[in-house]
């Protein structure tokens, strides 16, 4: 139960690199989003304001190929793994980095905006322990929950929350949580 508890923890590594990603765009005027590229730890988080004042804090971690969502206002994260297209955003998203700290994204004529809706597992909540440092130490304290795609939640079941978030590739999505029935 003892070890390396403290360490690491005091900030962003010797490996990351913060990158400020502002959003602004017509649907969205005050949205805020700033993406922080640890490639030590092969992780994306962005943490992100929308107008509705809701924050949240996104994870994508290769290593162990999870994606997370957690908003702040709750005491919970949502967990699924990682597809090919998260992967491939990860990669477009790290690449990006590399040339410039600061970018200015505007959603424009070409951006895409998606939505995807994503279920919650009720009643099988996860361990973090197995789940990786990065996982680890964004959901301490908090529960875990698996969700997992869904083409909608249906008239009988409400959105629980949304989260907007953009990439460098020029994609908005919006991901929308709903329960799925125990």
């Amino acid at each position: 139960m003892e070890g390396g508890d403290g360490a690491g923890r005091a900030g962003p590594a010797a490996g990351s690199q913060l990158v400020r990603v502002t959003l602004q765009g017509q649907q969205d005027p005050l949205r805020n989003q700033t993406a922080v590229v640890d490639e030590a730890r092969s992780t994306i988080t962005y943490y992100i304001t929308s107008q509705s004042n809701l924050s949240a804090v996104v994870l994508y971690d290769s290593r162990n190929g999870y994606v997370c969502y957690k908003p702040l206002k709750q005491r919970a994260c949502y967990l699924r793994r990682m597809d090919p297209w998260d992967l491939q955003t990860l990669q477009t998203a790290l690449n990006t980095s590399e040339h410039s700290a600061e970018q200015l994204l505007h959603p424009n004529n070409q951006t895409k905006f998606y939505r995807e809706f994503l279920g919650i597992v009720a009643g099988e909540q996860l361990e973090p322990r197995g789940l990786g440092e990065a996982v680890q130490s964004l959901c301490e304290h908090t529960s875990i929950f698996w969700v997992r795609r869904g083409h909608g939640p249906g008239r009988q079941r409400l959105i629980y929350l949304c989260i907007d978030i953009c990439f460098p590739s020029n994609i908005c999505v919006s991901i929308c949580f709903y329960y799925l029935p125990e």
